[in-house]
């Protein structure tokens, strides 16, 4: 494995997932990092602050397209989501049912 000269602060479990994991509060126009399956380490520059535990977008997600984490669909994308945004709920409906919808 290539030696880590940048802190990892992300997780991706699938190489197909849309999604990925910080591992700590990470900041507007900060590099979030994350192996890949290769370990190859990839970097985006978010868009938006993302706190610790969240996700957001390793690759542009349009609208009503359906959002992959751990290599299987979360939900889907209510709008169009760009590389490095915050996913989370003012942008995903959640497979899991949201509870306020019949």
């Amino acid at each position: 494995m290539q030696e880590m000269k940048q802190e990892i602060n992300a997780v991706i479990i699938n190489n197909k997932d849309d999604v990925a994991t910080v591992t700590k509060d990470l900041k507007k126009g900060e590099k979030a990092r994350y192996l890949t399956d290769e370990n190859d380490i990839n970097e985006i520059i978010l868009v938006n602050d993302i706190p610790f535990g969240h996700k957001f977008a390793v690759r542009n997600i349009v609208k009503n397209q359906e959002v992959l984490k751990y290599g299987e669909s979360i939900g889907k994308a209510t709008k169009n989501i760009s590389k490095g945004e915050h996913v989370h709920i003012q942008n995903v409906e959640s497979n899991r049912g949201r509870g306020d919808r019949k």
